[in-house]
């Protein structure tokens, strides 16, 4: 496309607002676009894609851009990403630019550092390098150097994945299977799918295979109840509630009454009526004491790092901090131990984040099942490969961004130990342990033993015979006289 000099400017200042760092991208972003509405599809497109791929190569560009100047980070951009030439930007740049693109391409980077090449900050470069070795560190971070796929996810309440392979066929739109989720579809190419009839229709939704993937190994039966815990904009709870086929219910969890608004909208244009969102103040909200005990599906797809979806969302490397990360582990700790409360004895919980660091993942998965012997691991694999689905990354969920094409992600599946009835030797033992079934059973009997004694006292009563009186003595007659 063509590049003119005041779409470099806009883009500019997208760029300079995104690197202030005082929110999302995407945010910011969809503040610059509401500001400028006049800019056509390719423009927008050109301005998103130019901010986020100076995010994703910041740590290299201000290298060779000798400082951190959004004009300047742009230039090499194009420069030393795309490959543009100066004379590919002849019409774009001006006077002072031009030099900009002679004296950053002439830049010499034989020896800048492996966290630079892998453009990460330094702290998560070490971690990585700790959990994977270097050269495969360097692999999975310039994977995420790349935008995203756009993945789709067949709702298969409305439609079946060849439905829509066909319409879309139809339409000369290039889409193919995803690998490994059974009911997904990945595009060749990227596109506007909001105003796609399929899309409108609630046949497809926009979602990763690996948060397919993800419902597919909590494996929900029909006519179960399943919690989806930290809901969001219930993404997983709707693919949740199709593999019910629409049966069961689905309680969607979340603190933010936004997200549910946002999952509301979605909801009626799947189709689905088993799900139901409930707002909550906290993960130890009051309000869920009443359901402990009651799930046989649990989902904690917990706030993270979201280092795994850095493709996507590459803003995130720069923003999150290790001391961020140490508050994270807390949080997810005290979430996944008030979630195990729901489930009831031989459910299961599941344990997942789009992060690639063992602190929030093996580690969080490892102190739960210290912490609480009733529950075991379930190997991963083994739930996929009751689906068909040829994915073996061992015990637990793992998926790296360079190997499946997916975002990062972990997940760990625990199964509750059906519970052994205690010995019990005390009434005061007794009345602790009880349910409220088993206190209204008891009361029941109680009762009804109550009534049963009434009648037979009753009943006794009216059949004694009563007491004869005594009955007085006549007096003789007195004789007559002679």
């Amino acid at each position: 496309m063509t590049i003119n000099p005041n779409l470099l400017r806009l883009a500019g200042v997208a760029l300079s607002d995104v690197l202030s760092n005082t929110g999302p991208a995407d945010v910011k972003l969809g503040w610059f676009f509401k500001q400028n509405r006049d800019l056509g599809t390719k423009d927008r497109a050109f301005i998103a894609e130019s901010a986020y791929g100076v995010l994703r190569r910041k740590s290299f560009l201000t290298y060779v851009a000798d400082g951190d100047d959004p004009r300047k980070l742009l230039v090499a951009y194009l420069v030393r990403v795309l490959g543009m030439s100066t004379r590919d930007l002849a019409d774009t740049l001006n006077a002072q630019q031009k030099e900009w693109a002679l004296e950053i391409k002439s830049k010499k980077t034989d020896d800048i550092s492996k966290a630079m090449q892998a453009d990460l900050p330094e702290w998560f470069w070490d971690k990585l390098v700790e959990q994977y070795g270097e050269e495969q560190a360097l692999t999975i971070a310039r994977s995420m150097h790349q935008s995203a796929a756009l993945d789709l996810r067949v709702n298969l309440v409305k439609a079946t994945r060849e439905d829509v392979m066909a319409k879309f066929a139809s339409e000369k739109t290039e889409v193919v299977p995803t690998p490994y989720s059974p009911n997904g579809l990945r595009m060749a190419q990227k596109m506007t799918i909001s105003r796609h009839m399929l899309f409108t229709d609630g046949k497809i939704e926009v979602q990763d295979e690996g948060s397919q993937l993800l419902a597919q190994l909590v494996a929900p039966r029909r006519g179960e109840m399943v919690a989806d815990f930290c809901a969001g904009a219930g993404g997983k709870s709707l693919a949740l509630g199709a593999l019910m086929r629409n049966s069961g219910r689905i309680y969607a969890f979340d603190v933010s009454e936004k997200r549910l608004q946002n999952l509301g909208t979605r909801l009626k244009r799947s189709g689905l009526s088993n799900l139901h969102s409930q707002l909550i103040s906290s993960e130890a909200d009051p309000k869920l004491k009443r359901l402990n005990g009651k799930f046989d599906r649990v989902l904690v797809d917990a706030p993270c790092s979201g280092l795994g979806t850095l493709r996507r969302n590459p803003d995130l490397k720069w923003r999150q901090k290790p001391q961020d990360v140490l508050e994270l582990t807390v949080k997810q700790t005290n979430i996944l131990a008030r979630a195990a409360k729901l489930v009831k004895a031989g459910g299961r919980l599941i344990y997942a984040t789009c992060s690639l660091l063992q602190d929030e993942n093996e580690q969080i998965a490892e102190a739960f099942l210290n912490a609480n012997p009733e529950f075991v691991l379930v190997p991963a694999n083994s739930i996929l490969a009751q689906q068909q689905i040829n994915l073996d990354t061992g015990n637990y969920l793992k998926l790296l961004p360079h190997v499946h094409q997916t975002d990062g992600f972990f997940a760990a599946v625990f199964e509750k130990a059906a519970a052994a009835k205690p010995a019990l030797d005390t009434k005061a033992e007794t009345a602790e342990v009880m349910t409220e079934a088993d206190e209204a059973a008891v009361k029941a009997e109680r009762k009804k033993a109550a009534i049963s004694k009434s009648k037979a006292l009753t009943k006794a009563t009216a059949t004694k015979e009563p007491a004869k009186k005594a009955t007085p003595k006549k007096a003789a007659p007195k004789k007559a006289k002679a």
